[in-house]
């Protein structure tokens, strides 16, 4: 949904027949910086990725050799497919291709963050300009979103939803690593002002939310990151934070993806 930040301003994806999931659902654009997809990282490459949900049974509950069934018998598809892979067979690896490729082409644009460090300097207002120092420095957000994407590409335990009644286990389903329970990937942060609500299960609803958990360190458990602590902002740092995190990552070439005909 390109006009809910790429993905959904649901707490949670919403399948067939109305049916949620207990994740908020993650974006899509600049997956081709990404590594390991999904929150738990379960899918090790887009192509994964593209076809988990179409069998998922809980969001498209489609088997993928009925779909493949399915795509076949449309025959306006034929010739892309004998275009990009040589022979207008329909398969799973060809579709999973097919989809991560466009996946791929949707980047965000220059952001005022990126033409403030390039020389800028009236690229941000004060209040991002004191809210970058704080998120490079005492706030510590660039320990985990760092680099260009503003992501380690790492998992990691936050306290979000361990004191729920059965707690999302996260990236230990994956990897069955005791130190993994309750870690998730740390999501891009280019264009987050636009990607609410927040958090992998989406109960943050807003960066006033998000700055004020981390602020007070979490929620305590055994897993919970090194990096996690209490924060001691101020008012006034906390409204400057936001302001970096809604103005400087936000760009004016927002990603503008026109659904196309479709074949028949």
């Amino acid at each position: 949904h390109p006009d809910e930040g790429y993905g959904r301003a649901t707490q949670f994806g919403v399948g067939i027949g109305g049916q949620t999931g207990n994740r908020n659902s993650p974006v899509s654009y600049n997956r081709i910086l990404s590594g390991a997809q999904f929150w738990d990282g379960r899918a090790d490459s887009l192509e994964a990725q593209a076809v988990g949900p179409i069998a998922n049974p809980i969001e498209m509950n489609l088997p993928l050799d009925e779909m493949v069934r399915k795509v076949s018998a449309i025959k306006g598809y034929a010739k892309p497919f004998e275009r990009a892979f040589g022979t207008p067979e329909v398969t799973q690896d060809r579709v999973a291709k097919a989809i991560a490729s466009f996946e791929r082409t949707v980047l965000s644009g220059d952001a005022p963050y990126d033409r403030y460090k390039a020389g800028d300097q009236e690229a941000l207002s004060e209040p991002a300009k004191r809210g970058m120092k704080l998120f490079f420095g005492k706030a510590n957000c660039s320990a985990c979103h760092s680099g260009h994407s503003f992501t380690d590409g790492g998992f990691h335990n936050l306290g979000v939803g361990i004191k729920d009644a059965e707690p999302d286990v996260g990236r230990f389903a994956v990897s069955k690593q005791e130190g993994d329970k309750g870690s998730f990937k740390t999501p891009t942060l280019r264009e987050i002002a636009r990607t609410a609500p927040y958090m992998h299960d989406g109960r943050l609803k807003t960066l006033e939310e998000v700055v004020d958990y981390y602020d007070k360190g979490g929620e305590a458990n055994p897993q919970l990151d090194e990096e996690i602590y209490a924060l001691k902002l101020t008012a006034e740092q906390k409204a400057d934070l936001v302001a970096f995190l809604k103005e400087g990552l936000s760009s004016e070439a927002y990603p503008d993806v026109k659904e196309p005909k479709l074949p028949e």
